[in-house]
């Protein structure tokens, strides 16, 4: 019998790696095995340290700006989306460029310029500076889109013709924060088009699912993810609003204060879209040094989506 105590970890499914961001790192590995190193990444190419380590020893170099690229090696842009000026710079430039973005960000994109071009109001629910923000605000002329971050934002918003308006979303808000702004807007609009198909991604609504269904009696819930890693940060509301004594974000095992863990029988364990499951194992590994761990899987959805690379890469 273990003199150790007993700790349950409630694993959620799905957690980590999403299609979009699987994808990105791919084309930043096959970028390099296509053109050798250097190969430069504007952004980070997903919003995690370990993998731009990772990446950075095989070779990728992370920029923030297209001018520190040289313009005989290729850029990749980031998984967040770039603004249009971005790679019409890149093109006037002559340089050759792989866009990284994830497709369901890229719909975002897509949905923007089609109601500008239909004449409409654009409203954008996201975070101020935010890559992905920053990126759907470029897809059109400064003023055509207004961001919204709060239901205050929402309440106070004026537009110049309230029956001639649309809305579109960041792909990684917390699902029920925007439920609460869009039922403000409609209530004030009803007119409001809204997206077709729901804009914050299958992925970052899988995961906060999961949390909902594993925080209720967690005394401590981990979330693995980057503090600059938006969908990471909403797990943990998510999983204080769901009912977790308490709710932290680390980056990696190295990151536990093992004093949380004072009086905690029961913990919760996912990681943001962005987390490589390594580090979900480092965490797993790292309990089971100090305690007598009986794993428990949280399972709410099975995800099947994968996004083909850029064909730059594949021909």
């Amino acid at each position: 019998m273990s003199d150790r105590p007993a700790l349950t970890i409630r694993l959620a499914a799905p957690r980590g790696f999403c299609a979009g961001v699987d994808r990105a790192i791919q084309i930043v590995e096959e970028a390099l095995k296509k053109w050798g190193a250097p190969v430069y990444v504007r952004h980070e190419i997903v919003h995690n340290a370990h993998v731009v380590s990772r990446l950075e020893a095989m070779g990728a170099v992370f920029v923030e700006e297209l001018d520190e690229c040289p313009t005989d090696r290729p850029v990749i842009f980031s998984a967040h989306g770039v603004p249009k000026s971005v790679p019409a710079e890149a093109a006037s430039r002559q340089m050759i460029y792989v866009d990284a973005t994830c497709p369901l960000v890229s719909k975002v994109h897509v949905e923007a310029e089609r109601h500008s071009t239909e004449g409409r109001e654009i409203v954008l629910i996201g975070h101020a500076g935010h890559p992905e923000v920053i990126g759907t605000m470029g897809q059109l002329p400064n003023g055509a889109i207004t961001l919204i971050e709060t239901v205050d934002d929402a309440e106070r918003f004026v537009p110049k013709d309230p029956n001639n308006l649309a809305f579109v979303t960041q792909t990684t808000l917390s699902v029920d924060d925007t439920a609460d702004i869009v039922a403000v807007l409609q209530s004030r609009f009803p007119a409001m088009s809204a997206p077709h198909k729901e804009d914050i991604c299958y992925a970052t609504t899988n995961r906060q699912d999961a949390v909902k269904v594993l925080a209720p009696g967690a005394d401590l819930v981990l979330v693995i993810g980057a503090r600059t890693s938006s969908n990471s940060v909403r797990l943990v509301e998510v999983a204080l609003r769901a009912g977790a004594a308490r709710a932290e974000l680390i980056a990696s095992a190295e990151n536990i204060d093992w004093s949380w863990f004072d009086g905690v029988s029961t913990l919760g364990l996912t990681a943001g879209a962005s987390a490589p499951e390594d580090l979900v194992q480092g965490v797993i590994d790292a309990c089971r040094a100090r305690f007598d761990v009986t794993m428990d899987s949280v399972e709410t959805a099975k995800e099947t989506v994968t996004f083909k690379l850029p064909r730059v890469l594949v021909d």
